[in-house]
């Protein structure tokens, strides 16, 4: 895969079926998101997928995948997809393993954004 950009273009086209998928800078790259739940993210670093804890052993079976950790840990249920391991059947491979997922899940509620607690003296 050649850089980001392409890659997040051809995640654009694959998801481009699915109904309520937006679009969100995230993780130093963009995000689609269904239904207010990540689905993957792609970036200079490759494709994270949300794959969910049942099915990350086996997608990290797979060549290219490596677990997902940010600050030190390594977050259950998401994996990286390294960019050379990226071409277009797997990349539509691995969206159709991240979306089966995620249709499990209920939509996050759309809602006013959190309110900070003020301080107390």
């Amino acid at each position: 895969m050649a850089d980001d950009q392409e890659l997040a273009a051809r995640v654009s086209a694959v998801l481009a079926d699915a109904a309520d998928i937006r679009e969100v800078r995230m993780f130093g790259g963009i995000g689609f998101m269904l239904n207010g739940n990540m689905v993957a993210a792609a970036s200079r670093r490759g494709l994270l997928l949300r794959v969910g804890k049942e099915r990350q052993a086996e997608a990290l079976a797979q060549a290219g995948a490596r677990p997902m950790v940010m600050r030190g840990r390594t977050m259950e249920g998401y994996v990286y997809i390294d960019p050379p391991a990226l071409n277009k059947q797997s990349v539509q491979r691995w969206l159709r393993l991240a979306l089966a997922h995620v249709q499990t899940l209920p939509p996050k509620a759309k809602g006013k954004p959190k309110q900070r607690k003020e301080k107390q003296k």
